[in-house]
């Protein structure tokens, strides 16, 4: 629990806790054709602060479900929704993403940035398709590789981190087996993990460290961020986060994608 806390401390007031951008869920929204006037309901799983949810909320017609395991987070992404006067959109939820509330065919549009690997990429695509309408949509991202062979230092490290990391083709091939239809792929360029996530969160590692007394605890936390930072600066050209976007089927009877 200690690390737990060390880490919210670390992340909670960063304008994001993963790769990603403003022009990204523009293009996701995009890929996918959503009617931004259409009256959407929409989960966000793994949200964080909010960054994507705010996003969604802002740009849609949509009423939000944000779900995270961490409360901290949530009411941080509760202080940026009222101040932004989006919280009539949004509304929080503090649970795990294996015991979700939801009922079949709650939403028009799963979203969840940099968050399915919590549960594996597979389990997560299945367990979700029955929380969308017929032909309701996916919107995730996953870190993917995106050469077919790379160095071992990084091969060893990222199968150490998340075994389920692969190529796109892989995870497009899991969600043509689990009962979608993938529409879009795109990978993340490097502004959204340098500009966007990475040298904010460096900024941060100094006041982080004082703020909890330079402790071991912590200094262990700043050495493994800064370890991921300088694989990502050394090795992006292998992997990045790829975006999926899927369409639920809607053709077959009695489909389990759990099979």
């Amino acid at each position: 629990m200690e690390d737990y806390h060390l880490l919210v401390d670390l992340h909670k007031n960063a304008n994001r806790q993963g790769p990603g951008g403003v022009a990204e869920v523009e293009k996701m929204l995009n890929l996918a054709s959503v009617d931004r006037n259409a009256p959407l309901k929409i989960a966000d799983i793994g949200c964080g602060t909010g960054a994507s949810t705010l996003i969604l909320a802002d740009l849609l017609n949509a009423q939000i479900v944000a779900v995270d395991f961490l409360q901290d987070f949530l009411e941080e992404l509760e202080i940026r929704a009222t101040k932004m006067g989006l919280s009539d959109k949004i509304t929080t939820l503090s649970c795990s993403m294996e015991n979700l509330p939801f009922r079949d065919e709650e939403f028009d549009i799963i979203w969840s940035e940099g968050a399915i690997y919590n549960i594996g990429f597979e389990k997560g695509v299945t367990d979700w398709h029955r929380f969308l309408k017929p032909d309701g949509l996916l919107v995730v991202s996953e870190i993917t590789w995106i050469t077919s062979s790379r160095p071992v230092e990084l091969q060893e490290y990222w199968e150490g981190e998340y075994s389920e990391i692969d190529v796109a083709s892989a995870k497009i091939n899991i969600l043509e087996k689990k009962g979608y239809s993938p529409i879009g792929y795109f990978v993340l360029p490097e502004y959204c993990w340098l500009d966007n996530y990475y040298r904010s969160l460096q900024n941060s590692f100094n006041d982080f460290l004082n703020r909890n007394g330079n402790s071991i605890e912590a200094q262990a936390i700043v050495e493994m961020e800064t370890r991921e930072i300088e694989l990502y600066e050394r090795y992006r050209n292998y992997f990045s986060y790829g975006v999926y976007i899927a369409k639920k089927q809607n053709n077959q009877r009695n489909f389990n994608p759990g099979k």
